[in-house]
């Protein structure tokens, strides 16, 4: 008997218990309210924790909610693996996004020796693992099992078109441009990965010596970004109002 057989065979027999149904259904319930409170301090803009900044996961987690809009996208995703797990019909999607955070966390955790969730956040990941194996018979295509039985639906070589798809190629090339553009003038300054480079952009800008000051509080004082950013705005605008 091969592994596919095998981990059919032992799914089939997790799915035929009622008990390990409503295990299912109380993991599901657990793991969101793991995630519900934290993602919703995240997308209000409240910090998670009130350790200090010199407890090493503090200064992680400061870190991160100083990223500004980045520490609300986790929270935007920690609230909408939650809200999936709840719903039965997406309760399958819901545990593939939780997963990667949650096994993040815990690697992060014992990475830091954080005892606030050494036991929570390794018995989180087995959960999130059982609900994915509970969906197994959804999930089994991705892995690389029963690939033959996935396949037959699947056009054959013979039947394949000739025609160039040109308008998709264009589309790619179109996008490509467009989002090379964007990133290239999104921002008005940047603050690089060095001081020497954050300052090679300052030779082109209207007031250099508001450009080496971000600079020098980026990679000098070592100051958060959006700190920096409030500084040069405020005095970049204060410099159009007087001239």
């Amino acid at each position: 008997m091969n592994i596919s057989s095998k981990l059919d065979q032992l799914h089939l027999g997790l799915r035929g218990n009622r008990w390990l149904r409503y295990f299912a259904i109380f993991n599901r319930i657990a793991l969101a309210a793991g995630f519900l409170p934290s993602g919703l301090q995240k997308i209000i803009g409240e910090r998670f924790t009130v350790l200090p900044v010199n407890h090493p996961m503090g200064h992680f987690l400061d870190a991160v909610y100083q990223t500004g809009y980045y520490y609300t996208f986790i929270g935007i995703l920690q609230i909408t693996a939650s809200i999936l797990l709840l719903i039965p019909r997406t309760a399958t999607l819901g545990a593939i996004i939780y997963f990667p955070i949650i096994l993040n966390i815990c690697i992060l955790t014992f990475a830091v020796r954080f005892d606030g969730s050494l036991l929570t956040s390794p018995l989180m990941v087995l959960a999130n693992l059982y609900l994915l194996y509970w969906d197994y018979h959804k999930l089994k295509f991705i892995l690389p099992f029963n690939h033959s039985t996935a396949n037959k639906a699947m056009p054959k070589k013979k039947d394949l078109s000739n025609k160039f798809p040109t308008l998709l190629f264009a589309g790619v090339v179109t996008t490509v441009f467009i989002v090379g553009l964007v990133t290239i003038y999104a921002y008005n300054i940047l603050p690089r990965n060095t001081i020497s480079d954050c300052r090679k952009q300052c030779k082109a800008k209207d007031n250099p010596d508001h450009c080496y000051d971000f600079c020098n509080c980026i990679h000098i004082n070592g100051q958060p970004l959006g700190k920096c950013l409030d500084e040069y705005n405020k005095t970049y605008v204060d410099t159009i109002q007087t001239d």
